[in-house]
């Protein structure tokens, strides 16, 4: 009788094991099967040879990243945008002046600078662009982001990206490339990675090799932003 209640424990234990077992092997799954994605994110472009030489750095690392763009910026380098769309990166629209006494003065100032760089955009490219990026974020010393400027926008069909990943080559264009680099590292997913590629911006370009090679080794996958990209923006409380 004991030996049968052993044998009875036995097997029991066996099958509880095994269904464990069974268990964790579809957890490890799902999680290996749960994709890390990576955007990488320019504000402040074109900007002539460093915009290339990014591209260039993009194009090597055979990855591809969104440039938010700057319509006033754009006239006498239709040539870089247009290189821009082609190799398979995204373009969004990042006011036509960047200017905040512009921008800021009223919610259809702020379209109509969108409207105008989307334009511009088109005219050159022939992609009608509708993802945008408030200069300086959507909550900024000058502006903050309301209930009724987010209607306004969606009601245009725009969608909003800021980002959740600062370099702060923005604040500080010459900060030294390794702190651009570990500014820029996160293990967030998704990550939406800011950086800029205006004209002061080297240490970014020069940073950025590292960057992409960090996230590639981390198992993220690289992504542009599109409509269909879930937005990324905060609201006050109070608003």
């Amino acid at each position: 009788m004991r030996n049968t209640t052993r044998i009875a424990i036995c097997i029991l234990l066996s099958l509880v094991l095994s269904n464990l077992s069974i268990v964790n092997v579809f957890a490890y799954e799902e999680t290996l099967s749960e994709q890390k994605v990576v955007y990488l994110t320019f504000d402040d472009g074109p900007s002539g040879k460093l915009n290339n030489r990014v591209l260039d750095i993009l194009k090597e690392k055979n990855v591809n990243a969104t440039f938010f763009l700057i319509g006033n910026m754009i006239k006498g380098q239709e040539t870089l945008v247009k290189r821009i769309v082609d190799e398979g990166n995204a373009v969004g629209l990042h006011t036509y002046s960047h200017e905040k006494a512009k921008i800021y003065r009223s919610n259809q100032s702020f379209v109509d600078e969108m409207l105008l760089t989307q334009q511009i955009i088109y005219d050159v490219t022939g992609v009608k662009t509708t993802i945008i990026r408030f200069p300086f974020g959507c909550n900024n010393n000058s502006y903050k982001l309301t209930t009724a400027m987010v209607d306004t926008l969606h009601s245009s069909n725009f969608k909003i990206y800021d980002w959740n990943v600062d370099s702060t080559d923005g604040m500080n264009p010459s900060l030294a490339p390794y702190k651009i680099f570990s500014r820029a590292k996160s293990d967030k997913n998704p990550a939406v990675v800011l950086m800029h590629c205006g004209y002061l911006n080297k240490n970014t370009a020069t940073a950025l090799p590292e960057i992409i090679d960090y996230y590639k080794s981390n198992g993220y996958e690289f992504k542009v932003i599109t409509e269909d990209t879930p937005e990324v923006y905060r609201l006050s409380k109070h608003r």
